[in-house]
Parts: C-alpha cells; structure tokens; sequence
C-alpha cells in the first residue's frame, strides 16, 4: 500500500515551519501539529536491546574527551611547579575546550545530517585521540606548553558530538518513555571522565611535598632552567613531577584508543527499524532546519538559559582546585570535592530524568524547581567561603556537592526540552546549537580569568549570577512537546 504525503506540521503552527514527508496518518484531521489518517497504517518500529550496548559505547568516547579536557585542573599546583605555569595557563588550557568546540560546532552539524552519527562519532573521538598523542611526545619546557595546547585544542573540537550528540542518540535507538533517560545515562557516563580526571590525576601525579615545604633548605633559592623559573631546590623532584605528568598522559591515551577501536569495530548509524514514530519520520534539512530554528523565540529562550548557566558553570568546575586554592583546599582534597559533586550529579540526573519520563510534559518545571535548588546551594557556598557564616569541612563539600547535583541534572532535561520545541529540526542540529551556546558562556568566563591579576573571588559570584538570572526565564517559559505528540498517535482498534 503506497503511502500518501502529507505535511507533518499544521499550516497554523507558529514556527512557520510546513514540513512535507511521506508518512503514514491516521483521521484526515490536524491533532496538535499533525495530520492523521485511518486509511493507512502506522510505519513499523521496534525497540533493540542492542541500544545501550550502543549507548555505552559512545558513552566511552564521550567519557575520554571530558577527562581530556579536565586532564589539567585537578594538578594544576604540580604542572605549575613543573613547568613554571601560572593559574593563566591552567585557565587557557581549559578554554581551548569551549573554543574550538565552537569552531567545529557547524561542520559537525552538517556532517551529522549528510553522513550520520557514525561518521561524525568517529571523527569526533579520532581528533580526541589526536590529541592524546600530541600531549605525550614531550615533558620539555621548551616544547611543553606548546604541545599541550595543541592536545587541548584538537580535544576540544571533538566537543559538540561528545556534549551534544547525546539526545541523537536517543532518539535514533530509544522509545519515546525512555529518551530522557537515555539521553541522561549517557551524559552520566560521558561526566565520569571529567569526575575522574578529579581522583585520577593527583593519584597519578602527587604533589611533592619538597617543591613546596623543602625542609633541609633554610631559605629557597630560585633555580633557572632555560626561560622557565622554579621555586624549588630540588631538580630531582621537578624530574619526577614531569615523569608522572608524562606516565598520566600516556595512560589516558591508552584510554582514549581502546575506546576509538570499539566504536570502529561495531557502532552503527540507525537501526533497521525505528523505535518510534517520530524516530521514523524524516526531518527538515541541513538549509532548512537552521532557518526555522532561527526564527522559533521559545528554543531561544532555552537556548539563552543553557548557555549562560551551563556554559559558565561547567569551566568554573574544570578550574575549581584554582578557585579554592586561596582559600586552604588542597589540590588532592579539591580534587575529591569535584569527584563527589560529579557523582552526586550523575546519579541525580538518572533520578529526575527517569520522572520527566514518567510524568511527561513537565520538564519546565522541574528545572525551576532544580535551578532554585542549586542557588540556594551556592549562595550557601558564598557565604562559607566569605566567612559571612562559620565555615567547617562538612558544609563546604555539602554545599559545592547538593549544587551541582541539582545543577547537573538539568542537563537531559534541557536537551530534551530543546528537541520538543524545535521538531521536527533534527536533533544534531539543535542540541549542537545548544552546545553552541554553552562554549560561548565558557569562553568568555575563562577569558575573564586570564586577565592578570584579577584574582579568583569574582568566579563564584559571576556563576552564581548567570544561575539566578535564569530563574524568571525558566518561570515565564511556556512549553512545547510537538515530538511526543507525534509518538503519542495510537491506532483505533
């Protein structure tokens, strides 16, 4: 039976956005966007269990560029001390994420389109293995500084398919009660990286402590070694640091090569049959899409959200150790913080997407509920670390922790959320847009920091800023859920 073209979305729709594909219908009447006739039937889908073998896979991928970007934050005091850096150079090694993620951000949304997730995943994770490769070839501080920007700057192109790739995924390979969820575990499994990069990295690379507390030398002496100064006596020591820095680099490459060969042996573009309707009707083109996106105000609104508080909060944690660094927290303890607050987040974020999946159509307010949270949290963090109330250990972590918890979990729901209200834009298009977004709200708060002399006080209250301001857009947001109404079509029997 031949299958009659109709326009998917209603010609009274206010994204202006007529949408064309053969698809079968059910009614001859227009529900919520779309037309609907009983003469024909339903395109087939299916649901494989292969789905999160897939999911975990680029889960891995995803996994090695986030712990590549945060390779640097968490021994940050031990390659200062190696290589003469200042918190400036920690500082620009983590923008190269945000920078060239958004230089790679339109060709891989092109590339998704034209050539499929497969294609633009295992580009994505061969640049991240690029430049794994680049910052093992020398621990010379001549030379080290310039292949370490390199590394980070080829890591960070990877970024739009490792951040934003994840709803695609859903959507290609999950059911409509389970793409939040999906779309969760997957930015789980993606935060592991940057959360053990936390643990991993003083536990591979310590401190000395004779670089910093020497006690056979009376007073330090500053010793040369080219056009790089450093503030401790002991040449051995500086070897060592270096050796270790090096060993961790290598290790990580390890990392990143095993999870590129797994998704080239088996990592597939789609399944044979969708496993929704929406998932099996086409969308608008690469051209196409980027116009109605444009002209559609309420993904702005979310759009702007996202970026500003997502973007500005994801590099105040790749700097965290700096941030605390005035205020006593040692490197390894800054470390432990970070890792906590990203678990908390993970496990967070499978909570809540798991009841946006449940109780549909209410992801808005469940992320003013979650953004409200999260200020109260960091406000209390203000306030410990200003001394306006007594500071103890106990709330520090409780109040960094609960914040990114409630925080992190906003994640899926956002991306989702952007999927419903731009469809039927394709999902490549509008969660890298979103990523887009949230470098742009990176790169400027990075950038701040690396004016000289400006210290680290100003970081929280600016992340605390974009955060707040968020919560009259999220309140006043009106939603949208033009793809569930399609995948909600039922058949009368």
């Amino acid at each position: 039976m031949e299958h009659e073209s109709k326009p998917l979305l209603c010609d009274n729709d206010n994204t202006g956005a007529i949408y064309t594909e053969t698809v079968a219908v059910i009614d001859d009447k227009c529900y919520q966007n779309v037309v609907i006739n009983t003469d024909e039937a339903l395109p087939r889908t299916q649901v494989y269990k292969r789905r999160w073998y897939v999911l975990v896979v680029f889960s891995l991928c995803a996994m090695s560029q986030g712990g590549s970007w945060n390779i640097y934050g968490p021994i940050s005091a031990t390659t200062e001390d190696a290589f003469g850096w200042k918190d400036s150079d920690i500082a620009l090694l983590a923008a190269w994420g945000p920078i060239s993620s958004i230089l790679s951000t339109l060709p891989f949304i092109w590339l998704i389109e034209k050539k499929g997730i497969r294609v633009a995943s295992l580009l994505a994770t061969f640049l991240v293995l690029l430049g794994a490769v680049v910052r093992c070839l020398t621990t010379d501080p001549s030379y080290v500084t310039w292949t370490s920007n390199i590394g980070q700057f080829l890591n960070g192109l990877g970024g739009p398919i490792a951040f934003g790739a994840p709803p695609v995924l859903s959507a290609l390979w999950f059911p409509a009660n389970e793409r939040t969820t999906a779309t969760a575990l997957n930015s789980v499994l993606s935060s592991l990286g940057p959360g053990l990069a936390f643990i991993l990295g003083p536990y591979f690379v310590p401190l000395r402590d004779n670089c910093h507390d020497n006690k056979t030398v009376q007073k330090r002496s500053s010793i040369s070694i080219g056009s790089i100064i450093h503030n401790c006596t002991n040449q051995t020591e500086i070897k060592a640091e270096r050796k270790d820095i090096h060993s961790y680099m290598i290790y990580y490459l390890c990392f990143v090569g095993a999870a590129f060969v797994l998704m080239l042996v088996y990592y597939p573009t789609k399944p044979k049959l969708p496993p929704t309707l929406s998932a099996s009707v086409g969308r608008l083109d690469f051209s196409a899409g980027i116009k109605v996106l444009l002209r559609n105000v309420k993904f702005w609104l979310i759009f702007v959200t996202f970026g500003v508080s997502q973007g500005v909060f994801g590099c105040w944690q790749g700097v965290l150790d700096v941030i605390l660094k005035p205020h006593k927290i040692s490197e390894n303890e800054a470390g432990w913080l970070g890792f906590y607050s990203l678990i908390a987040g993970c496990l967070a974020s499978l909570v809540f997407a798991k009841f946006s999946d449940i109780f549909t159509r209410h992801m808005r307010l469940l992320l003013l509920f979650l953004y409200i949270c999260s200020s109260g949290c960091f406000v209390w963090f203000i306030f410990l670390v200003e001394g306006v109330i007594h500071s103890s250990t106990f709330m520090l972590y409780a109040s960094i922790i609960m914040g990114t918890m409630f925080l992190t979990s906003t994640l899926p729901l956002f991306f989702e959320m952007a999927c419903e209200a731009a469809y039927p834009v394709p999902e490549g298009t509008t969660n890298l847009v979103m990523t887009f977004g949230c470098n742009v709200g990176g790169v400027i708060f990075l950038a701040i920091q690396m004016i000289p002399n400006i210290g680290t006080k100003w970081a929280t209250w600016c992340m605390m800023g974009c955060i707040v301001s968020c919560i009259p857009v999220l309140a006043f947001l009106k939603e949208r859920y033009n793809r569930l109404e399609v995948d909600e079509i039922t058949i009368d029997s």
